[in-house]
């Protein structure tokens, strides 16, 4: 990082934090490795880093993080795409975007460059997720057992709630009244859920 409104402690900072993404320190050993005054200090840094654009940090998990090549903007444009249908390859992202959004990029816990929104229909996913409620998107082509996606089946694009089992994965709504089913052969992920933006209108 060349960029000059960073401070020498946080172009460390941030080399360390790459260095050790798969294993995350906590601030306690960022504090001996750099050998700063306090825990203080370096929490004070990482918040300028996010400040600054360079650093994501998921608010819930201290040691889930990502590195940004580049500086975010404080305001990003997602693209919008709508569930009522897919586009001409079987896929959301492949369709032509029905909005784009500003978000916050504070609102993302990972880099915007890989999120995108979804435009919630129908009250299969009631009452976490209402009909006409902007979703918060991360590109993926596979979650984990439970997650929460956007995802294509029987070329229809659907936010369900995945269950694998073996060889098999099941789509369930979270509204009770709808019942669980089998994913098609053409199934696919196209992200996980992350945020929600509820439309009050």
């Amino acid at each position: 990082m060349s960029n000059k409104n960073i401070h020498p402690a946080q172009k460390k900072l941030l080399e360390l934090l790459a260095k050790n993404i798969d294993d995350p320190l906590t601030i306690r050993e960022i504090q001996d490795i750099l050998e700063l005054s306090s825990t203080s200090l370096v929490a004070h840094h990482l918040s300028q880093l996010e400040k600054k654009g360079y650093l994501k940090r998921n608010p819930y998990n201290s040691r889930d993080y990502q590195i940004l090549k580049t500086p975010e903007k404080q305001i990003t444009y997602l693209n919008l795409y709508g569930l009522a249908y897919c586009g001409p390859n079987g896929s959301i992202l492949d369709g032509n975007p029905i909005d784009r959004m500003p978000v916050s990029t504070k609102l993302l816990s990972f880099s915007s460059a890989e999120a995108f929104m979804l435009k919630a229909k129908g009250k299969s996913m009631e009452p976490k997720i209402k009909d006409g409620d902007f979703v918060i998107v991360k590109k993926a082509s596979d979650a984990d057992n439970g997650s929460i996606v956007a995802c294509v089946n029987n070329g229809e694009a659907l936010i369900k709630k995945i269950k694998k089992e073996k060889d098999k994965t099941i789509l369930i709504s979270i509204n009770p009244e709808i019942a669980p089913f089998l994913a098609a052969d053409d199934f696919k992920i196209e992200g996980e859920i992350k945020g929600l933006i509820t439309n009050k209108m």
